[in-house]
């Protein structure tokens, strides 16, 4: 019997749907990896496919396009003649062209191939493309060839300390100034920023390269090449380089859940059939997204994606992934109106069963490659087994992103008045998870600081933000509850929802505004695509507060380690609106009551001694108004009723965290 159905005791009636899991994930292996061969050593398509300089001075290019009649090579190589350079047909739907050593490809000329299939030819940027750039005057997507001396790694061993405390970052818009920002510019002026904050990793969206810049990175053209908006691959590495000299891990947002319809720049109708990368008919499209769907059935399509994985790993060192749209791919209706309120329904016709097999896959590589690598499952599905290892019938990711937790956060402020709020519902949706699985935790996602949606902090306080954020200004009630509540509500999901914790850029100090890329409909401008870092280095503005919260509350994990820790329910009384609960030693005491603070209330602990304020949200540091006196020691005692704890002043919308001295 697997460990995953000692789990978790509804699992039984689903035993044989485990069994099939893994069955399906053996035949398979077995079937790509012959001669016991691991999959380190199976997912080389980079190595052999694309172009490639040669020790004799040669240029190869090969391309896998069974669908092809005939294909060409051209560029500027050879004036973008489209007929000079025809490639030779070999076994398994592969094609080739050797270039000689005074004709070949040189550094910076562009190129394609031309597909020929049933009569017809297309162009085509090349699958395994790894630099693409657009011409400025055209907006023509091509490859560009990159011959370059090996990258001089100087950070190749990143501490990579855990629990993953995650930046979320795009590279585009992590700038001050309009336009789209640079590798270079991040590494020099927003990586150190990050350090200084406290986080030990960054995730990185928008990586691979895209023909839409507002697509946010997720309909992706070539998934080899790392997107030239933001400069040439050495940037990339070098700011990989540098934030493991830092001591941050670097995951990447990797996209294996659909790609861009485009056919001139991606991999639809390559070999000139619907079917060589994705299903055929309307299995192959996403309603939803419109974009094309892979097929995990295909030992082509898990070789490219599974060399996929070790490229980036390999070339740009990344220290692992996040992987995008996960539930997407676990269902055939991509969990679009699924409520999964039942375990029958993630074990059933409608599982891509194929998908799972691949996901598996995906993790034994990664992990093979290396061991200390983080994966990260996008999935709101709540699919069992999914952070379980795959030895004991799991899918093998190490955390899952706690989905649900933003959404409940969403509804609670929109649906709500703040004395209505049940703190029942907010405990178990922040501590409700599955057995021995992992969760990444977080208060908002980057799809609400998209134009049309509203941050947390922006949702609290609106238009207020643009008259009352000034240490100058006038006290606004307004502002003053939002500051409270950003930090209640971050602080709850820190220290409750997950094993890990997530932020996106800019919302740690309560970036005001939207993110709206350059579009048609608000004239192509870039005033609401960047991050105005001056709001939060501005001494008079309250932004400062909510930056200084953040960090500090992050400190409580590096000092005190309490993310591994279960969390203990110690107190939930509704018509006071206090929760109070202790992680690892750590006692967090809230009360959410809008207007009423208490004196001399009893606060719970499991152990008696002496007690001491290691963090209060109320301190004049963090925008509070300094209500709690944090050089008190409480003394906890059992009292007459056996219940053990000590008595507090608890001011209203007030966090404060004790710890046993």
């Amino acid at each position: 019997m697997y460990k995953l159905l000692t789990y978790d005791k509804y699992l039984k009636n689903y035993e044989s749907d485990i069994d099939l899991r893994m069955s399906n994930y053996d035949k398979k292996r077995k079937e790509l990896l012959k001669n016991d061969a691991s999959l380190k050593d199976f997912a080389n398509g980079h190595h052999y496919f694309g172009i490639h300089r040669l020790d004799d001075g040669t240029t190869v290019y090969r391309e896998w396009a069974p669908g092809a009649s005939a294909m060409h090579l051209f560029g500027d190589f050879n004036n973008w003649n489209r007929a000079s350079h025809p490639m030779t047909a070999l076994p398994n739907g592969v094609w080739e062209i050797v270039l000689p050593k005074d004709k070949g490809l040189e550094n910076g000329q562009r190129y394609k191939v031309l597909v020929t299939h049933n009569g017809a030819t297309t162009e085509h940027i090349p699958s395994y493309a790894t630099y693409v750039t657009q011409d400025p005057k055209t907006y023509v997507w091509s490859s560009e060839v990159r011959f370059t001396e090996p990258y001089a790694w100087k950070n190749d061993e990143c501490p990579r300390e855990l629990p993953p405390l995650i930046y979320e970052c795009h590279i585009g818009m992590a700038q001050e100034e309009d336009g789209v920002g640079s590798y270079a510019d991040f590494t020099e002026k927003v990586l150190p920023r990050i350090k200084s904050e406290g986080y030990n990793t960054i995730q990185i969206m928008a990586i691979m390269e895209h023909p839409y810049y507002a697509s946010f990175g997720y309909q992706v053209s070539n998934f080899f090449a790392a997107s030239s908006r933001y400069g040439v691959p050495e940037d990339l590495k070098a700011l990989v380089d540098a934030a493991h000299g830092l001591g941050i891990r670097v995951l990447l947002d990797v996209v294996h859940s659909h790609a861009v319809r485009n056919e001139a720049e991606g991999l639809n109708r390559f070999d000139g059939t619907e079917f060589q990368y994705f299903h055929d008919g309307p299995q192959g499209d996403h309603s939803a997204w419109g974009t094309k769907l892979f097929n995990y059935g295909k030992n082509e399509v898990i070789h490219f994606l599974l060399s996929n994985l070790k490229f980036w790993m390999e070339e740009y060192h990344f220290d692992g992934f996040r992987f995008d749209g996960v539930t997407s791919m676990l269902y055939h209706d991509h969990g679009l109106g699924s409520n999964f309120d039942n375990y029958a329904k993630y074990f059933s016709m409608n599982t891509d069963t194929q998908a799972v097999t691949y996901l598996q896959l995906a993790n034994e590589l990664i992990h093979e490659m290396d061991p200390k690598a983080v994966t990260i499952a996008e999935d709101m599905s709540g699919m069992p087994g999914m952070c379980v290892a795959i030895p004991d019938g799991g899918i093998g990711f190490d955390y899952r992103l706690s989905m649900g937790v933003p959404d409940l956060w969403i509804r609670t402020l929109k649906e709500k008045k703040d004395e209505e709020w049940d703190l029942w519902q907010i405990w178990y949706e922040l501590s409700g998870r599955r057995p021995h699985e992992k969760n990444i935790g977080y208060a908002e996602s980057h799809d609400q600081a998209l134009v049309g949606d509203k941050t947390i902090m922006f949702r609290l306080c609106d238009a207020e933000m643009y008259t009352s954020m000034s240490n100058l200004s006038k006290s606004s009630m307004v502002i003053d509850r939002g500051i409270a509540l950003h930090k209640l509500i971050r602080l709850m999901t820190f220290s409750l929802a997950g094993e890990g914790y997530l932020n996106f850029m800019g919302n740690e100090f309560g970036h005001p505004e939207w993110i709206d890329f350059p579009r048609e409909g608000n004239g192509w401008s870039y005033h609401y695509c960047r991050r105005q870092w001056h709001l939060v280095d501005d001494g008079l503005l309250k932004y400062r507060y909510l930056a200084a919260f953040d960090k500090e509350m992050l400190k409580l994990e590096k000092d005190h380690q309490i993310l591994c820790h279960h969390a203990h329910n110690l107190w939930v009384h509704q018509q006071d609106h206090i929760l109070v609960y202790e992680k690892g030693g750590d006692i967090f005491a809230f009360n959410l009551n809008p207007s009423k603070s208490f004196s001399g209330y009893f606060v719970p602990v499991r152990a008696a001694g002496d007690y001491e304020v290691i963090l209060s949200s109320d301190d004049a540091d963090f925008g509070g108004y300094g209500r709690v006196d944090t050089n008190t020691v409480y003394h906890a005692e059992t009292v007459s009723d056996e219940h053990t704890g000590f008595f507090t002043y608890l001011p209203s919308r007030t966090a404060v965290v004790f710890r046993k001295k």
